[in-house]
C-alpha cells in the first residue's frame, strides 16, 4: 500500500516519499509525516535470520514506497559497506544487565552515520525520480555529530553542495575538528557565536525565505535539510531497532514475540521517534525511555504535559543533546493531537512566539508509552565509571546519560524488562570526558593521548575517524554571528 507524506502544519497536497526526501521541510514550516505508519509484513522469526542490509529493506520498502526494489537496495548497498568497521553494522553488546546497540561503528563514530550514509543515495536517487535539474544544496545545523556524518556522506556527490553550521563553542574538540578538517570543494563548515538552537532557528529561516528560494532557483540551486527532521534521516533509522530485536531474538536473549524496552539519549527528538515508529509497525516495544541531560526540557515536558524553553542553555559533556528545542518531537505532537494539523500549527506558533505551549490532558494520555528521566552531569560520570569498574566495557557520555536514566527508572518502577541502550557515540568521540569519569588523573593529557590511552585501557583499537584527523590540515574556519548566516549561505553560493 503506498505511503504518501504530509505537512504537520497544514491540509496542503501529500507527497511522494522521494519528494519528502528532496524538499526536506514543508513549504508552511511543517515537517513531512506518513499518512500512515505501516506494519511489518515479515514475521520476526524472518527478520531473525537477516543481515542489517536486509532488514533494513524490509523496513524502508513500507515507507519508501515510490522507490523500485533496485533502487532501494542500491542505496542500501552503498550506505551500509566497508566503511563500517563492523561487519554486523551494529553490535549488540550485553553488559550490566542491558543490550547496548553501538550505532557508531560508521565513518564519522557516531550513530548519524546509519542515516547519513544513505541519504545523499536516497537523495540522487529521488532527484533523478522527480527530474530535477537543479544543485541541491544541503544545508544543516548541528550539535556536533549530524554535522560531520553529513559532511562525510555528501562530500564529492555529484550535483550537491553542502553547508554546515554548529556553535563555535558548543562542540567536543574531536567534533570540531572533524568537521575542519573536511575535505571536498562541495563543502563548508561555519561556526557561528550561539549555541545550537540559534543555528538549528537560523537555518529553518533561511529555508522559510520564499524570496532566497526564488533567486537560487534562477541560479540552478535549490535547498534540501540533511537534519533529523528530513523524513529519509528518520526512516533509516527506525531499521536498527527492528534489527536489535531482530539480533536477541536469533541469539535466544528473547523469545519471539516477547516485549523489550528501548533507552534512547535524546536531544532533537528523532532517535526515539524512530523507535516509537518501530513499535507502531508491530515491533514489540514497551517502554520508551527518553533519556535528558541537564537542558531537561523533554523531561519536563513528559512530567508535567508543558513544554517550555524558556530556561538557561546549560553547556554539558553530551553536547549533542545539549538542545532546547526538539524539533522531531512535532511529529508526535502532530499525532497525539490525532493528526490536527490547525492544532499542532497553534501549539508550534506559540512555541515560536511565547517558548511555551501545553497539551491538552487527552493528549497526554496518549503518551503512556514513553517515559522521561534526566541524569546531571555528575550521575553521567559515575555510571562510565561504574560500568567501566564492573566489567571493563566504556561508554561516551550521551551513552552514559541513557544508562543512568535507565537505572532511575528500573528503580522506580521494578520493570526489569529486557532493554535495549541506543549507545549514540563512540566513547573516543568524547575522550576528555570519558577519560576523567573513569580517573581524574587523565586531565594532564592532550586530546590525542587520551585518545591512546583510552584504546589501551577499553582494549578496543582507535578507530579510522580518529586517526584521519590527528595531523590533517583545518579546511574551514569560517565564523559568523547568527544574523549574518543567510550572508555566509550567499557569498558560498555565489548569488
Amino acid at each position: 500500500m503506498e505511503v504518501l507524506y504530509h505537512s504537520t502544519r497544514s491540509k496542503s497536497e501529500p507527497v511522494t516519499a522521494s519528494q519528502a526526501i528532496l524538499k526536506g521541510l514543508s513549504d508552511d514550516g511543517g515537517l513531512f509525516v506518513p499518512d500512515h505508519i505501516p506494519s511489518l509484513d515479515k514475521s520476526l522469526k524472518e527478520l531473525s535470520g537477516m543481515t542489517y542490509q536486509e532488514v533494513a529493506y524490509e523496513v524502508m520498502k513500507l515507507f519508501l514506497t515510490d522507490f523500485t526494489a533496485q533502487e532501494l537496495k542500491d542505496c542500501i548497498d552503498r550506505a551500509y559497506d566497508g566503511k563500517f568497521d563492523a561487519e554486523e553494522i551494529v553490535p549488540l553488546v550485553e553488559a550490566e544487565g542491558a543490550f547496548y546497540l553501538e550505532l557508531f561503528h560508521g565513518a564519522t563514530i557516531a550513530f548519524k552515520d546509519m542515516a547519513l550514509s544513505i541519504l545523499p543515495h536516497l537523495m540522487i536517487t529521488s532527484a533523478k525520480k522527480n527530474k530535477i535539474k537543479n544543485e541541491i544544496v544541503i544545508l544543516t545545523a548541528t550539535s556536533g555529530d549530524t554535522g560531520k556524518a553529513a559532511l562525510a556522506g555528501f562530500a564529492g556527490v555529484e550535483g550537491t553542495k553542502i553547508i554546515v553550521f554548529y556553535p563555535k563553542n558548543g562542540v567536543s574538540p574531536i567534533q570540531e575538528r572533524q568537521m575542519v578538517t573536511q575535505k571536498g570543494d562541495n563543502t563548508l563548515v561555519v561556526g557561528i557565536h550561539g549555541n545550537f538552537d540559534d543555528a538549528q532557528t537560523g537555518v529553518k529561516k533561511i529555508f522559510s525565505d520564499k524570496e532566497l528560494a526564488r533567486e537560487m532557483d534562477e541560479k540552478g540551486f535549490q535547498f534540501s535539510s540533511a537534519n533529523s527532521i528530513n523524513i529519509g534521516r528518520l526512516v533509516p533509522q527506525i531499521c536498527y531497532y527492528v534489527y536489535a530485536y531482530a539480533k536477541l531474538l536469533q541469539e535466544g536473549k528473547i523469545a519471539e514475540g516477547e516485549s523489550i524496552n528501548v533507552v534512547v539519549p535524546t536531544g532533537n527528538f528523532g532517535n526515539i521517534l524512530a523507535a516509537f515508529y518501530a513499535k507502531n509497525m508491530g515491533l514489540p516495544v514497551g517502554r520508551l525511555i527518553c533519556a535528558s541531560n541537564d537542558n531537561k526540557v523533554l523531561y519536563d515536558f513528559f512530567s508535567t504535559g508543558t513544554y517550555d524553553r524558556n530556561r538557561e542553555f546549560v553547556l554539558t559533556s553530551s553536547p549533542s543533546m545539549d538542545i532546547l528545542i526538539s524539533s522531531n518531537l512535532e511529529r508526535l505532537i502532530y499525532r497525539i493531537a490525532d493528526n490536527d494539523a490547525d492544532k499542532n500549527k497553534e501549539l508550534m506558533e506559540a512555541l515560536a512566539s511565547q517558548g511555551k505551549y501545553i497539551i491538552t490532558a487527552e493528549m497526554r494520555e496518549k503518551l503512556l508509552d514513553f517515559y522521561g528521566n534526566y541524569a546531571t552531569e555528575a550521575e553521567a560520570a559515575e555510571i562510565i565509571r561504574k560500568i567501566y569498574g564492573d566489567c571493563g566495557y566504556v561508554i561516551d557520555t550521551h551513552t552514559a546519560v541513557a544508562a543512568a536514566v535507565y537505572e532511575k527508572y528500573k528503580a522506580q518502577t521494578g520493570d526489569m524488562t529486557k532493554t535495549v541502550i541506543a549507545s549514540t557515540a563512540s566513547p573516543f568521540k568524547f575522550t576528555r570526558s570519558v577519560m576523567n569519569a573513569i580517573d581524574g588523573k587523565y586531565d594532564s593529557m592532550s586530546d590525542f593521548e587520551l585518545v591512546d590511552e583510552l584504546s589501551g585501557l577499553a582494549n578496543v583499537k582507535v578507530p579510522m575517524a580518529i586517526e584521519e584527523i590527528r595531523t590533517a590540515p583545518v579546511l574551514h574556519d569560517k565564523q559568523c554571528d547568527v544574523d549574518k548566516m543567510q550572508a555566509v549561505v550567499r557569498e558560498f553560493l555565489n548569488i
